[in-house]
């Protein structure tokens, strides 16, 4: 149809985005949870790798609904969020599902919006380059 939106991911989509992000995860060697959210911010796919923590599964999840909730990487979100700035405060909002470290980030298509996709279980650096990765095979 002539103006319509861009279509939102696909599942298969959603798989590579998660596929990618896993062999980065194993090169780096850090178990990782990797979540995928469609346009509305509902989970579309999660994997845990073996060995991931526990603590990171609500995470990875919430950071992929942050990211499509404001349509930013969460990481820009975080240096925004800190004391004085102007998203402080901000995670506390939308029944604490913000969250405001690196690992979020939205995925694009034609420039629009199509889900977004979040990663937890390293650190900042480890999680932002398996989301960049996973973000990366969806082209």
């Amino acid at each position: 149809m002539a103006g319509s939106k861009a279509a939102g991911i696909s599942l298969d989509e959603a798989r590579q985005v998660v596929a990618a992000a896993e062999q980065k995860a194993a090169e780096i060697g850090q178990p990782m949870n990797l979540a995928v959210v469609d346009e509305g911010g509902n989970l579309l796919v999660f994997a845990r790798m073996e060995g991931a923590w526990l603590g990171s599964i609500d995470i990875a999840i919430n950071k992929a609904f942050t990211a499509r909730a404001f349509n930013l990487p969460t990481i820009d979100l975080a240096d925004n969020a800190q004391p004085g700035q102007q998203f402080y405060g901000i995670h506390a909002s939308n029944g604490g599902r913000i969250m405001i470290f690196a690992g979020g980030i939205p995925l694009k298509r034609n420039g629009e919006v199509v889900g977004a996709f979040g990663v937890s279980g390293g650190t900042k650096p480890q999680d932002q380059s398996v989301a960049e990765a996973g973000v990366a095979a969806l082209g």
